[in-house]
């Protein structure tokens, strides 16, 4: 085992957690790193994506609507400041002290002109709540001279690239037409995290895809732990009105996983996971207006408490059978 394991595995150790630390949330990071709570407010920077503009195909990520999985984002004819004031204004309520993240969400957010997209990171940092930046994009997509700029950001403020890799299998891959090898994806992940400064990758996965078998997802899950990620956000499979995705379902429909299904092999995944990745989400996020299935995810406050519950119940500790695979390796 290398120093960093050995470190991970001594502070993690002790399986008889609080609720609270049975697995590192968002919100747990944030209060660590900023001392309280940090809303991250969606913004459009007006992108598109290489698998809808016809440089690998024009229909997007069988799973991926028209807003690029942006449901939530801000409108994209107003000016990044303004998008911003507007959000602000709507979860003011909801944050005691201003402090807010830039996330970049929609389409890929290192692709296209690297300046323009620059001058929106720019004008999102120079809002004073403003106090980080998270730009989803693809490993594809992020050439010498965004590198450039993601090395001088993180220089200067936090950063958190985000991507989707949602599964290692190459079979399902080319399904969802990701456009990109896993290889690709590795490599990338693996020059973001050597840049110098306050620069962390967050990993997209996605549980439930048609065709593979739980054991393959939990392939995935092991994969994530051996990379330089520092966070991970794992959805159930969401699908959307208007997606090709939803043209299949209803040709042929394939099963889903019901929640209490979902919950368990979640906590799996969970144990599975190296014990200091971030995990900023644990099911789909769709939008009322636009899911189609599964309908259980609409009721947060429910699954919420569902997962807690058998987290406990269960006694599931992000990492514990990642710790126990490398002390007893055989």
């Amino acid at each position: 085992m290398s120093g960093s394991e050995e470190d991970i595995i001594r502070s993690r150790g002790n399986n008889e957690r609080k609720d609270t630390e049975r697995y590192l949330s968002a919100n747990r990071y944030y209060r660590s790193l900023f001392g309280e709570k940090v809303y991250r407010i969606a913004l459009d920077a007006g992108c598109t994506c290489p698998n809808r503009d016809g440089t690998l195909g024009y229909g997007g990520c069988i799973f991926c609507s028209g807003s690029g999985s942006g449901e939530f984002a801000s409108d994209r004819s107003l000016s990044i400041r303004q998008q911003l004031a507007s959000a602000k204004s709507r979860v003011s309520a909801k944050i005691l002290s201003g402090k807010y993240i830039a996330y970049f969400q929609n389409f890929t957010n290192t692709y296209g002109d690297e300046e323009d997209l620059n001058r929106k990171y720019e004008e999102a940092l120079s809002d004073p709540e403003v106090v980080g930046i998270s730009i989803a994009t693809r490993p594809d997509c992020i050439s010498e001279r965004m590198y450039g700029i993601l090395t001088e950001l993180a220089s200067k403020t936090h950063v958190w690239i985000e991507l989707g890799l949602q599964t290692i299998h190459e079979k399902t891959a080319v399904w969802m037409r990701r456009g990109y090898d896993l290889s690709c994806f590795d490599k990338t992940v693996k020059r973001l995290a050597s840049i110098d400064g306050n620069l962390d990758v967050i990993v997209h996965v996605i549980l439930d895809l048609p065709g593979e078998t739980k054991s393959q997802m939990l392939e995935t899950i092991d994969h994530c732990s051996e990379l330089p990620v520092h966070g991970i956000k794992i959805a159930n499979l969401n699908i959307l009105k208007g997606t090709d995705l939803a043209f299949e379902y209803e040709v042929s429909p394939f099963p889903l996983m019901e929640r209490d299904e979902y919950i368990a092999f979640l906590g799996e995944c969970i144990c599975h996971l190296r014990p200091d990745i971030v995990i900023y989400r644990m099911t789909g996020d769709g939008a009322r207006r636009s899911l189609i299935a599964p309908s259980w995810i609409l009721d947060k406050r429910t699954v919420r408490n569902r997962i807690t519950a058998y987290f406990r119940e269960k006694n599931i500790v992000q990492g514990s059978y990642w710790i126990s695979r490398r002390l007893n390796p055989s």
